[in-house]
């Protein structure tokens, strides 16, 4: 398929307004000089607008529509208390004019409303912390918010649910047509695409990678170890991409590159020394804030594979910044030191 193929066929599916797109492409030579090469281009998507940005925002505009087509006046999520996810779509709520109900997992960043929690606050959704060991333990939460909702006589839309994450990959694969697009204003050819990815952002990106034939390699640095194969999950949502579009595209675990192994000893939600180095790196190099769960780990992740040379130095890498910035402010203790 050709660019223009690709964005008409998608065009075709609900989709509402969030974004502040295409986001820029930025050329980052002092942080490539730093960790000796490949050259790194950053992919902005921090700046997509919406609450302070980040990746949700390129998928929201697909997954609500579809509660939008249903008649939908309360959105339902639910992840970890300092979940992007969550922050955009409380953002995307009210922007749109429907309500919003969040369920977010009691953890250690919890207790105190700081960070995307305070966001939350703020833009008007309801939050009910729930007693739950991880975000995959969320369904029955999310269940009886529904159910309440229903009884309440609204029509609530379940957002973070699987059936859902094919339409937000759809995001990721118009955002694949802008990284080429962008890539060739500058003359440069991207060898490597690295992200942060452990649900749809890195789907979109292959599909869009396969759809249009491209000889790109797409790293994903999972921020969680999920109970499931995350290979066999992604080919679900990427086959389920080819079926609603009506477009003969195959995948095989092998266009499935992701890996957990910079999520920390600790765990999702917990900062790691190397990704908070590699976020300070980024701020000193180039002016641009990262944050501790997320990109911060993903650079980290880049930063070793250059350094074992899984990467190599005469390589050009694009970098996607996913956002997440304002939960610095959550983990300003363990930026600091006071661990």
């Amino acid at each position: 398929m050709t660019v223009s193929e690709l964005r008409e066929c998608i065009g075709g599916l609900p989709r509402v307004n969030l974004g502040h797109l295409p986001t820029p492409l930025e050329h980052c030579p002092r942080l490539s000089e730093a960790i000796g090469g490949p050259k790194i281009l950053i992919k902005r998507d921090d700046c997509t607008g919406l609450a302070f940005g980040g990746n949700k925002t390129r998928q929201l505009e697909f997954t609500i529509a579809q509660g939008l087509e249903r008649g939908a006046d309360v959105l339902i999520g639910g992840a970890g208390s300092q979940s992007n996810h969550c922050r955009q779509l409380s953002a995307a709520a009210a922007k749109l004019g429907v309500d919003c109900a969040l369920a977010v997992v009691k953890d250690h960043k919890s207790d105190t409303i700081q960070g995307n929690l305070l966001l939350d606050d703020l833009l008007g959704a309801s939050v009910e912390i729930v007693d739950v060991e991880t975000q995959e333990l969320l369904d029955d939460a999310k269940d009886a918010l529904m159910n309440r909702l229903k009884s309440e006589g609204r029509n609530p839309f379940t957002v973070m649910q699987k059936a859902n994450r094919p339409y937000g990959a759809m995001g990721y694969a118009l955002c694949m047509t802008e990284i080429l697009e962008q890539c060739e204003a500058l003359g440069e050819k991207p060898t490597t695409i690295v992200l942060c990815s452990g649900s749809c952002t890195q789907p979109g990106l292959i599909f869009g990678k396969k759809a249009l034939g491209v000889d790109t390699r797409i790293i994903g640095i999972a921020p969680i170890v999920w109970s499931y194969d995350i290979q066999e999950a992604f080919i679900v949502v990427l086959n389920k991409m080819s079926d609603v579009l009506g477009v003969d595209v195959e995948f095989e675990r092998s266009d499935v590159e992701n890996t957990n192994a910079y999520v920390g000893e600790r765990g999702y939600g917990y900062y790691t020394d190397e990704g908070n180095a590699a976020l300070r790196l980024m701020a000193q190099k180039e002016g641009i804030l990262l944050e501790t769960n997320y990109t911060g780990k993903a650079l980290a992740g880049l930063i070793d594979l250059v350094k074992k040379g899984d990467i190599g130095s005469d390589e050009t890498v694009v970098f996607v910044h996913t956002g997440g910035t304002p939960a610095l402010f959550a983990y300003s203790d363990e930026l600091l030191g006071n661990k």
